[in-house]
């Protein structure tokens, strides 16, 4: 037996309990998706205020609400292949940092078209944090807890929306709306400063791009002292590598393409579904013949459900994951469908938007995991980036697609069985997607990645 044997590091993490080490990258990563979840939320709070102080119309506002929504779409896409290249830790110190600029710099708009493009920048920054943290957390995860870990740090969404909210009211008759941005600027700008000191890159990055054997082997030490006696390391991939590309080139090759339209697509019909729903829920209840106040408070329902993404996480680890998402999705459809048609008992809506959230925000926050495992690391990032970045559209579509049914007059169990039709199409390109999957392979020694010095 070799004094220095040579260590596989997916195997090496899956032996190795999850420790504070792990939990502190955990903890690093909740906090950006935090942030998402603070930001979508607070802005919405700010449209009174900005409609009292500049004098301008509610219709006036929209590229502002929207203008962080193309930045997120827009950052998410430019930084998946700059993770793959420069690594998981760069971009997320310097996504913080570009988010936390802009949006400390938009407490101090002087006008609309001001704040509109800072929100823009806030979005590209935001953006190009969130599937890094994913790529990361996902990286650092053993096997058989992966999709339970990666969804359990999803959850931080629904929490940062209601911290959004809380702050929000409290912050704004006491210190004005500019606060809410100041403290939307501080935070990211204090999480970049805990990243810079205490984020390592991620270690199968590093053994992808053949980083020296002692800098992987200092990392792993914080893991088990095991890696002390290591003198090289290789990694196994689940999903086959592609040889001589990476990033959007692995993305797009032969035996990825399906799947990653599908991811893409199923991801952009879940955010339809969402912002169809968050957005017009309440108009579309006090049409209904609800009361202002109770439309609210059913309408506050449907996004309570994110709870359900751990749940979900531990089925995903146990069984075949794309086929549990898939389900989710199914039920997704049948669920909001039944929206539509309990409007008359107020009692049974209340449970069928619940239970449409819980499905809803379930499977939408399972597709990171899901996504993570679907590439291999050298176009994870990538793979990851694009299926968020792409999806952000079909929240501005899930807007668009509603006004256009209230435009024509649908009623509102139509409006609901169309959007509806939208869960069905996600569990179909699931579906796809899992037919066509790549083949599931080993990465050996010999294919490039031990590193022996």
């Amino acid at each position: 037996m070799s004094e220095n044997p040579a260590v596989n590091v997916q195997t090496f993490i899956n032996e190795s309990p999850f420790r504070g080490f792990q939990w502190l990258i955990f903890a690093m990563c909740f906090g950006i998706v935090l942030l998402d979840g603070f930001d979508t939320a607070a802005i919405g709070f700010l449209a009174p205020s900005l409609i009292t102080e500049w004098h301008i119309s509610r219709p006036a506002l929209a590229p502002v609400l929207s203008a962080a929504l193309f930045g997120l779409a827009c950052g998410a896409l430019i930084s998946g292949s700059l993770s793959d290249r420069l690594g998981r830790r760069l971009l997320l110190i310097l996504s913080l940092l570009v988010f936390g600029v802009a949006c400390l710099a938009s407490a101090f708009s002087v006008d609309l078209s001001e704040l509109t493009v800072l929100r823009f920048v806030t979005g590209i920054g935001l953006g190009a944090a969130m599937p890094n943290a994913v790529t990361m957390m996902s990286e650092y995860c053993p096997d058989s807890r992966r999709a339970t870990i990666v969804n359990l740090m999803f959850c931080a969404f629904p929490l940062g929306a209601a911290a959004g909210g809380f702050l929000a009211a409290w912050l704004i008759p006491t210190f004005g709306w500019r606060s809410v941005l100041v403290f939307g600027g501080a935070a990211p700008l204090l999480l970049a400063i805990l990243l810079f000191f205490n984020m390592p890159e991620s270690v199968r990055y590093m053994v992808a791009k053949r980083k020296p054997v002692e800098q992987i082997r200092a990392v792993l030490m914080r893991m088990s002292s095991r890696a002390a006696t290591a003198g090289s390391f290789f990694m196994t991939e689940q999903a086959p590598a592609v040889q001589g590309k990476q990033g959007i080139q692995l993305m797009l090759s032969r035996p990825y393409i399906v799947g990653s339209v599908m991811l893409w697509l199923a991801y952009f019909m879940g955010l339809v579904i969402f912002y169809a729903s968050i957005n017009w829920m309440p108009i579309l209840l006090k049409e209904a013949g609800l009361t202002p106040q109770l439309a609210t408070r059913v309408s506050a329902l449907f996004p309570l459900g994110g709870v359900g993404a751990v749940l979900c996480g531990v089925l995903m680890d146990r069984f075949n994951a794309t086929k549990v998402v898939a389900a989710c999705y199914a039920l997704t459809a049948i669920s909001v469908y039944a929206i539509g048609q309990a409007v008359g008992n107020v009692g049974l809506l209340m449970l069928v938007v619940f239970a449409a959230g819980v499905l809803m925000n379930t499977a939408q926050s399972s597709m990171p995991a899901l996504a993570a495992a679907f590439y291999p690391t050298q176009g994870r990032g990538t793979g990851v980036a694009w299926m968020l970045g792409i999806g952000r559209f079909g929240g501005i579509g899930g807007s668009f697609l509603v006004a256009e049914l209230e435009r024509r007059h649908f009623s509102f169990a139509g409006i609901f069985a169309v959007v509806a039709i939208a869960g069905l199409v996600s569990c179909i390109a699931l579906i796809v997607k899992q037919i066509n999957r790549p083949q599931d392979v080993t990465v050996n020694r010999d294919e490039g990645e031990a590193l022996v010095h």
